[in-house]
Order: C-alpha cells, then structure tokens, then sequence
C-alpha cells in the first residue's frame, strides 16, 4: 500500500509528461541554449540551499555540531531524499547523525520534528509575505487563455481521492501503535524547545535558517528562469515556487519528484510564463537542486558511513 500511494502520483506525472512530449522536448532545447551566468547564480543558489538546511538542523539541537560534518550530512540527505518518499530518507540520515553525536534516539527524532515545524511556519510566513506584496502574482485565468491545457480526465479527481483516503486510513492504523512513542517524543520536544528558545543564537539558527532554506530553493527558480528568459517579474516566480512547494509537500513523492515538477510548471504559467519557459525552468530547477548534486552526494553519504560520522 505505501509503494502504491508512493508510486501513484509518479506515474501520473510520467503519463501527463508522455502526452506532452514534444513541450518537454523543445523545453530542453532551450534549457541547453540557457545563459551561463544565470545557472551559475542558481548553482551557487542550490549550494545554499544545503547551508540554510545545516543552519536550521544546529538551531533545533542545543548541543553545538561540527559545522563542516553537519554541512556533509545535509548534502548527503539530500541524496537519500530522493530516493525515499516524503523526506524519509533525509531524516533518517540526519537522525543517524544526531544519535552518532551523543543525542538519544527520542532527543534526535524531537529535534527533527522541532526543525520540521519551524520550516512549515517559516515557508508559510514567507509565502503569506510575498503574497501581500505580491497580490496578482498567480492568475488562474493564464491557464486557459494562453497556457497548457490542463487534463479534464476523471480518473486523477479519482486519484486525488484515493490518495487522500489512503494517507488517512494509514494515520488511523498506525496512531494507536505509536502513542507511547509519541508522548516520550513530545516530551523531549517541549523540553529542548524551552531551551532552545532560551538560546538567541540558538533561536536565530533554527528560524533563520527555515524561511532562508526554501528562500533559496526560490532562488534557484528565480536564476534558472532568468536564464531561460522567461520574461516575469521575480517576485511572481517566487511566489509560484513557494506556493507549487506547499502544495507538493502534502504528496509522499521521493522530494517532491513529479508531484513538485507539474505543480511548479503550472504556478509559473499562472505567473505568465509560457509552458515552454516553464518547462525549461522546471527542467533547470531538478538539474541544480537533484541531478547534478545526486551522486557527489551518494558518494559523500559512503563516506560518512564509512567513517563512522553516521
């Protein structure tokens, strides 16, 4: 059942993506074509991204961490999140990695949850944010007037709502098992919140560092566009790329792998880009933030492994 809800919205991606191949395809030639400077400012982006993530990891814990292992780790989660779905591979690296650094396994997992939170607060603040300043960022009415045409087919409404009912149905399995574990973890979280709170470094870090990480990630969308040429104002593609990522997060994809590619393409058609330059945006976003960095970061996670650090 979990393989299935895993796998659902991936292969209803990969269908939209079969019937719109020759989109995808003129994408990639424009993609190629891409301003240089451009894809280095979102490279740079991209490398930030691992560095606000670290920033937030040391804010959540009170125990100081080695920066420099503590920014491997990121970038080697990063690598393990894309192959397990909804984060679980990232957290399984950073909780390995907190336990090796002295954190019993109840603190680690509070600790994870504590910086999970603060990044779910820190995305909706700035989302809010950009949407005040930013009012007629998105128009739905783009998508019909000059936009791709969105697929009228009952069977994703279906879907949808089989999906739902899937995530729900496991919930309720799962919740009683869990109790006990829950309220030690719960506990722990309280516990090191009071404390850390009571760190302004602390607190500077962990807050920080969660509006500045998918800042970042916006950063990467608003380079790869401009190097795309995609002609809309900065503010609306960030705005497209804050609200595509909030509304993947709630689909168990391996980082947002199909479910975040169709959602962004539609938000930045919204913005006013073409589907083409949207495609090609999209196409440059996963190059930077997933395929370039995906075996570096398979090789440093070995290497952490191997020596021990996780």
């Amino acid at each position: 059942m979990k393989s299935l809800v895993m796998l659902v919205p991936v292969l209803a991606v990969a269908a939209l993506a079969a019937a719109k191949w020759p989109l995808i395809d003129s994408s990639a030639g424009r993609l190629g074509s891409a301003d240089a400077e451009w894809m280095t400012v979102a490279g740079a982006a991209a490398f930030m991204t691992w560095v606000c993530s670290a920033t937030a990891q040391q804010g959540a814990v009170v125990e100081r961490l080695p920066p420099g292992r503590l920014l491997a780790t990121q970038f080697a989660a990063s690598a393990a999140n894309h192959v397990l779905p909804a984060g679980v591979g990232g957290n399984a690296v950073n909780l390995r990695f907190l336990v090796r650094r002295g954190l019993t396994p109840a603190r680690a997992v509070a600790a994870l949850a504590v910086r999970a939170g603060s990044a779910v607060v820190g995305r909706l603040v700035l989302l809010a944010a950009l949407f005040a300043a930013f009012p007629g960022a998105l128009r739905v009415s783009r998508l019909v007037s000059g936009g791709p045409a969105l697929p009228a087919h009952p069977l994703l409404l279906a879907v949808g709502v089989a999906l739902t009912l899937a995530l729900v149905a496991a919930l309720l399995r799962y919740v009683g098992r869990l109790r006990d574990r829950l309220r030690e973890f719960a506990a722990a979280a309280v516990c090191d919140l009071r404390i850390l709170h009571g760190n302004p470094s602390r607190v500077a870090a962990l807050w920080g560092g969660s509006v500045a990480f998918p800042a970042a990630h916006a950063a990467v969308v608003v380079a790869v566009s401009r190097a795309v040429h995609m002609g809309v104002p900065v503010g609306a593609v960030a705005v497209a790329y804050l609200f595509a990522s909030t509304a993947a997060g709630w689909l168990p994809t391996p980082a947002g792998l199909g479910s975040l590619d169709a959602v962004l393409a539609l938000t930045l058609v919204t913005a006013g880009a073409s589907g083409v330059t949207a495609t090609s945006a999209v196409l440059g976003y996963r190059l930077m933030t997933t395929w370039l960095p995906l075996l570096p970061g398979v090789l440093v996670l070995a290497v952490l492994v191997r020596r021990r650090v996780l």
